[in-house]
């Protein structure tokens, strides 16, 4: 996605939430049906509450299940479901309090609800697509995973019907306020059980979000709506360029037409918990397009209240957001983290030395150095353990210009770029007219900053210039090299709260030959009012560890840059 100048409303917004509640001796959930009170403001009173764009299906208690309150109340389907109150709807369908006469029991039906306008293949289509949704949960054996009774069909329509939830929305819920970082685990926890559970079927959810998460008795949590889950195998049923699922919580791979696995599942599963206990959306904007560049451009801000609450925590949320799905945590280390979190702290085993021991945030940490150790970065020298254990550091700490994390340093460039910034320990450096570089020991990362006095009227100018130049093979006669091959991309971003741009650029170097890996830059241009630019640029190889370990050091020089003349 290429920005040439108009600019996206890259505003934030907020749930609106207060912060967290204290549970009563009931739990969280509360009684049954009945809305817990709300808490005291901690905010202005004029903030707006969390308003969802898209139309959930939720499945919440009436507080009245007597006949007559909505148009079809009191009608059996089946001939032995009797509706008894309409509990919520969204886009393909609504929801029912129903009476099972044969068992008597009270169940939830899920009504077919069509736009009328639709033609006979369309609705076919749309009726497929629910029974298929019935299918898929029914296949999944797991407690948080919606359990579903009976499919019937009515007036050629299928009626899916499913165990009725005591309970509210995790939506609901946040309405309110956010919740603490044991709970947010703990909900987090069922939650990622019922994927993994899905994900071994071969489902793939697409559509996890709070409303599709049931917080019933007794601490039951459940994921429902699996309308438009994916099923390894069978025939697609989304029409050719519809987009599917709610923009906010959609991963950039889904966003870029790349095929989705159970890492986008996880990348929703780390928005829904960041937006619980942050009480902020990461990458909600204030229209569809302004959103989806967001997830696809944008860094969230540092998950202060789930690291002051958890390290282990907050960095599980920012692994769980990386762009790249490979740099996210698999099902089992999310898992992992979330149970230990969960637990109460009375029941915590002590930290026990040796390779099984350490506190959650150790055993995160050391699952990830593990997963670098095996690639291409590790073996051919870019920092070994340092860079490996920097990198997981980079994703959560906050440095100051006096302040690096383990495995890095801070570098005062002031008199040669007027800035300065945090780099590896182990990069060699070399100067020249205002300009600084840093390169690993393997030559194979390479770091650059450059100042130019002569820039572009703003970032976003100066960056599709540079786009251009690039496309256009990179040939000057100031350039001892040349690209080709180039495919380019501009966002827009910032700079110590200003506008900045960044591009991702995919090339082969100059002296390539056929069969050479390409390799990949990414870049933050800022320029200031007075013309001045500032351009922070990092060369990796475009796949394989090197890459990772690449966007580890550009993330943590972006993060710490600070420009002097701003």
């Amino acid at each position: 996605m290429v920005n040439e100048g108009d600019r996206l409303d890259d505003s934030t917004t907020s749930y609106g939430l207060q912060p967290p509640r204290q549970p009563g001796p009931s739990g969280p959930s509360g009684t049954p049906g009945a809305r817990p009170s709300s808490s005291p403001s901690h905010g202005p009173s004029h903030e707006p509450a969390y308003e969802p764009s898209y139309e959930p299906t939720e499945i919440a208690p009436s507080p009245s299940g007597a006949p007559g309150g909505d148009p079809g109340t009191g009608r059996v389907i089946g001939g032995r479901y009797r509706l008894m109150a309409r509990l919520g709807h969204g886009g393909m369908g609504t929801v029912w309090r129903a009476h099972d006469e044969v068992v008597d029991r009270d169940v939830a039906v899920k009504e077919p609800r069509l736009p009328g306008h639709l033609s006979a293949r369309e609705r076919e289509t749309m009726y497929t697509r629910m029974r298929r949704e019935a299918r898929t949960a029914a296949r999944i054996d797991h407690p948080s995973v919606v359990t579903i009774h009976d499919v019937v069909v009515e007036d050629e329509q299928p009626w899916i019907v499913m165990e009725l939830v005591q309970g509210r929305s995790l939506a609901d819920v946040l309405g309110e306020g956010t919740i603490d970082v044991r709970e947010a685990a703990r909900i987090g926890l069922a939650v990622a059980g019922a994927l993994d559970a899905a994900h071994e079927k071969g489902v793939l959810h697409r559509d996890v979000k709070p409303d599709n998460v049931l917080l019933g008795r007794y601490d039951r949590v459940v994921l429902t709506d699996f309308g438009i889950a994916k099923v390894q195998g069978e025939q697609g049923l989304t029409e050719t360029g519809a987009f599917v699922g709610s923009p906010e919580f959609v991963a950039p791979e889904r966003v870029l037409g790349q095929r989705p696995g159970p890492e986008s599942d996880l990348w929703s599963l780390g928005v829904v918990l960041y937006a619980a206990v942050e009480g902020v959306s990461p990458f909600r904007r204030s229209n569809s397009p302004a959103t989806l560049q967001a997830v696809l451009s944008a860094e969230p801000q540092r998950p202060a209240r789930a690291l002051s609450g958890s390290g282990a925590f907050g960095m599980l949320l920012t692994r769980l957001l990386s762009k790249e799905p490979a740099l996210r945590p698999d099902a089992a280390e999310v898992r992992q983290t979330l149970a230990d979190v969960a637990r109460p702290p009375q029941q915590s085993p002590r930290p026990v030395p040796g390779p099984g021991g350490g506190s959650a945030l150790v055993r995160l940490l050391r699952g990830f150095g593990g997963k670098l150790r095996t690639s291409r970065g590790w073996q051919f020298g870019t920092g070994g353990a340092v860079v490996a254990i920097g990198a997981a550091l980079a994703l959560f700490f906050v440095h100051t210009a006096d302040q690096a994390p383990e495995g890095y340093a801070t570098k005062n460039e002031d008199k040669r770029v007027r800035a300065s910034l945090v780099v590896p320990q182990d990069y060699e450096r070399s100067v020249d007219n205002d300009e600084v570089t840093y390169t690993d020991p393997g030559d194979v990362i390479s770091l650059k900053l450059v100042r130019n006095k002569d820039a572009k009227e703003n970032a976003l100018a100066e960056a599709n210039a540079k786009k251009e130049f690039y496309e256009g093979g990179a040939r000057d006669d100031s350039y001892n090299y040349h690209m080709k091959d180039v495919k380019a991309r501009v966002a827009e971003a910032e700079q110590q709260g200003k506008e900045a741009a960044e591009i991702s650029t995919t090339y082969l170097p100059y002296d390539a030959e056929d069969g050479d890996p390409k390799k990949f830059r990414h870049e933050l241009v800022y320029v200031n009012e007075n013309g001045v630019g500032w351009d922070l640029s990092v060369d990796m190889p475009a796949k394989g560890g090197s890459r990772k370990d690449g966007e580890a050091v550009f993330r943590e020089a972006k993060q710490s840059l600070k420009i002097n003349d701003l």
